[in-house]
């Protein structure tokens, strides 16, 4: 039984190992992350309550607006009657009140419909613009993201080549001991090691930066044994412009309508229903000096003719702010054509590159071999060799970079259009 529960560890202990062995990450994995990650997303949540709360005042609008006023006044004069009656008493200088008023709204012209109006128009321009800001934060993951894929590469290369260097060396020596070649060109090629293991340093610390910067922008760690997905060289790419910057726009036209709206209504009559209830001296009998109760009600009418001054000046600038983000967005169009253009054509340029990549790295490869068979024959001297060695080796490193650039220039064409 201990024997089974031990097995059982160990398979599971395996499974981790594996699993944290074979981790892999996705480039449209990293922006998902990333964006969830990005400190201004906690925004979205403000906007939303933000809207919520000033939609919510418009609303109490319509409930019984409720006022209350007391004053107490002294006056040099009061209203006097010539003819003396009994019973009739001389109103006091000094008079008392209290009022509490109750006023219902009956139709505010639409005013307050076109203010909550407003508050959703604005709220889907704050959240459309925090999605535009947010989606930034894909341009830096592609570069952090393809410079890690290059790294990786070239650093693979990189093995290979000591590889070879260290066959080279070997060859060398058993040259050295047939007379074929000497200690200068066994230091020829111990020089180019020396400079392989150097460059190697640099890509890993390099490497390690592009890491621990991608780690810190997704929120997650990444490990050595993290294993990047490359993406497919082959697939298609849309040019159609889809970019949310776009739909920015279309929500500000909406917000700058619903301000018009606004406008028009606070042109209108409003009408409310009322109830005023009083305690003062005097009271609605101005003939009576003394305290007493009172109630009115009623239906008023109200309407505001000093917007028509203004009027026209705020629907005048309503249009000169729909002019300029008209003016915005089709700068915005005219820079992405420009740019899904230049990246069309970049990427219909390296891939042309990478056929003749191909062929020259052949080229390089068969001209490398015949050195080595001259130097063994005793015909070319090593430093010839090591050119030819060098210049595979820079092929080989061409073809990767172009490769790993033909990657990144179709999703820098992706965020252009976000397709």
């Amino acid at each position: 039984m201990k024997k089974m529960k031990r097995k059982v560890i160990v398979l599971i202990i395996a499974l981790c190992v594996c699993s944290s062995t074979f981790a892999q990450l996705s480039i449209e994995a990293c922006y998902e992350k990333a964006e969830s990650n990005y400190p201004l997303i906690k925004q979205h949540g403000l906007i939303e309550k933000s809207g919520y709360y000033n939609l919510s005042n418009i609303g109490k609008g319509y409930l019984p607006q409720i006022q209350f006023f007391a004053k107490a006044t002294y006056q040099s004069e009061v209203t006097k009657i010539p003819i003396q009656m009994p019973g009739l008493e001389g109103l006091s200088k000094d008079q008392y009140g209290a009022t509490l008023e109750i006023n219902q709204s009956i139709w505010d012209g639409g005013s307050r419909k076109a203010q909550q109006k407003n508050v959703r128009t604005q709220t889907e321009v704050n959240r459309m613009n925090l999605n535009v800001t947010v989606y930034a934060v894909r341009e830096r993951v592609n570069q952090l993201y393809f410079g890690i894929l290059l790294h990786n590469e070239m650093l693979n290369q990189n093995t290979l080549y000591q590889e070879e260097l260290k066959r080279n060396f070997t060859q060398i020596s058993a040259y050295m001991q047939n007379g074929i070649a000497n200690q200068a060109d066994l230091d020829a090629v111990e020089v180019e090691q020396i400079k392989a293991i150097q460059s190697r340093t640099e890509l890993s610390y390099s490497r390690k930066a592009y890491i621990e910067m991608l780690a810190v922008l997704i929120a997650e760690k990444i490990d050595e044994n993290t294993q990047l997905i490359k993406p497919d060289i082959n697939q298609p790419c849309s040019p159609d412009n889809q970019r949310l910057e776009l739909s920015l726009y279309e929500a500000q036209f909406r917000d700058l309508d619903a301000r018009k709206q606004e406008v028009y209504a606070g042109l209108r009559p409003q009408f409310n229903l009322f109830v005023t209830g009083g305690y003062s001296r005097p009271g609605l009998n101005m003939l009576e000096n003394k305290f007493s109760a009172y109630c009115m009600g009623g239906i008023s009418l109200i309407w505001n003719f000093g917007g028509l001054y203004t009027r026209k000046n705020k629907l005048n600038n309503i249009e000169v702010n729909r002019s300029m983000i008209e003016s915005q967005r089709e700068t915005f169009l005219f820079n992405s054509r420009l740019d899904i253009t230049q990246n069309s054509n970049e990427i219909q340029k390296i891939r042309e590159v990478l056929n003749s990549d191909n062929h020259i790295i052949r080229i390089r490869s068969s001209v490398k071999r015949s050195a080595e068979t001259k130097v063994a024959n005793g015909t070319l001297s090593v430093l010839e060799l090591m050119k030819e060695v060098n210049a595979e080796q820079q092929a080989i490193q061409d073809r990767i970079v172009h490769e790993i650039e033909l990657m990144q220039a179709i999703y820098n064409l992706k965020y252009i259009t976000n397709n």
